[in-house]
Order: C-alpha cells, then sequence, then structure tokens
C-alpha cells in the first residue's frame, strides 16, 4: 500500500461527523446536498459538517457545485475510492446502518425493523415498517438486498393513519409496536 493510499485511509475515519457523511453521501450517490440540510439530516454542528465536506472533497471522494448562494455536495462516483468506501460503509453499519442512511432522505418519520431479524434469529428477510409517503416502499433497497444477502419487505402508513390508530389503540398496530423492534428513526 502506498504512502498516499495510506495517508487518505488515515484521515478518511478521524471523525464521527465524517462517517456519518460518507454514509450519507454514499448511500445516496444520486442526491445533491447543501450544508444545513445535511447537518439537519445527521443532527450535527454546520461548521463542523462544512469543514469535513471540504475535506472530503480535497481528497476527491465528494465533488461540489454552485447553484445560487447555495453549494451542492454529492459523492464523487468516478472515485478510484467509491465503491470500496460504499462497500465498507454497509458492511461496517449493518444492514440496520445501511436502511436507516437510505431513510435519512426519504421523508420518513418513523422507522423501525421488527420481526424475526428484530428477535435476533438468523433470517432471510428484514421486515421494516415506515410511517411516511407510500412511494418509500422499495425505493432504494435493492441496493441493500444485494449487499447483505436479505430481503426488505417493507410497509408503510401514511402519518394520519398512523396516529389516527394509535389513538384508538389499533389492536394490529398496538401488537407491532409492542414486539422486538431496531428503531432506525423517529420516535413511537
Amino acid at each position: 500500500m502506498s504512502k498516499q493510499v495510506r495517508d487518505t485511509l488515515k484521515s478518511l475515519f478521524s471523525s464521527s461527523v465524517r462517517a456519518d457523511l460518507l454514509a450519507l453521501l454514499l448511500n445516496n450517490p444520486e442526491e445533491k446536498f447543501y450544508v444545513r440540510e445535511i447537518a439537519t439530516l445527521l443532527r450535527k454542528n454546520p461548521s463542523g459538517v462544512k469543514r469535513e465536506l471540504d475535506n472530503l472533497e480535497k481528497m476527491g471522494i465528494l465533488t461540489s457545485k454552485r447553484v445560487a448562494n447555495l453549494k451542492y455536495f454529492q459523492a464523487e462516483k468516478k472515485s478510484p475510492l467509491f465503491s470500496e468506501l460504499k462497500s465498507l460503509i454497509a458492511k461496517s453499519l449493518g444492514i440496520p446502518g445501511a436502511l436507516k442512511a437510505l431513510l435519512k432522505t426519504s421523508g420518513a418519520k418513523i422507522a423501525f425493523i421488527y420481526g424475526p431479524f428484530a428477535e435476533n434469529e438468523d433470517s432471510d428477510t428484514v421486515n421494516l415498517f415506515i410511517v411516511g409517503p407510500s412511494s418509500l416502499v422499495n425505493e432504494g433497497f435493492k441496493d441493500i438486498e444485494e449487499k447483505f444477502n436479505k430481503k426488505i419487505i417493507a410497509s408503510t402508513m401514511d402519518e394520519s393513519e398512523f396516529k389516527s390508530k394509535k389513538e384508538v389503540s389499533d389492536a394490529d398496530l398496538e401488537k407491532l409496536l409492542s414486539g422486538d423492534k431496531i428503531m432506525l428513526m423517529g420516535k413511537l
């Protein structure tokens, strides 16, 4: 391994903000984000996010484009490290982390894994429950399914339906919410 590659790898994983940025941007390579948007999605300080984005751009892992007064960042798919980093991030986060990174940009309000996978059983399927727009089902799950060799079965419910079923103590929803789960985003 050359000194340049060693130095790049060493500097790549020097902060948790950087790891979160890589997870977000590498799992959504077609998306462009501006600094405040990323800071909001990751719940991080905008100045720290900006510093790390600039560092990753200098390394050639991200690109940026200025539109009006906003600077948008996205993954540089032509980078020789792109596919390896994406794979490394996915493996280190596991399937819950990969799903969480994907769902952060989706408009989902609540998301969790339930069923056998959440109960630590060896399962070929991952049951995913999402509160948000119905267009979220199966959006971008194909890469994650292939990478982890698991079938993702996603169920969605819009926010108003979820709230009304929760208020009337819907038996099916109560059963789902009372079981073992891995929370990916939101609060119940």
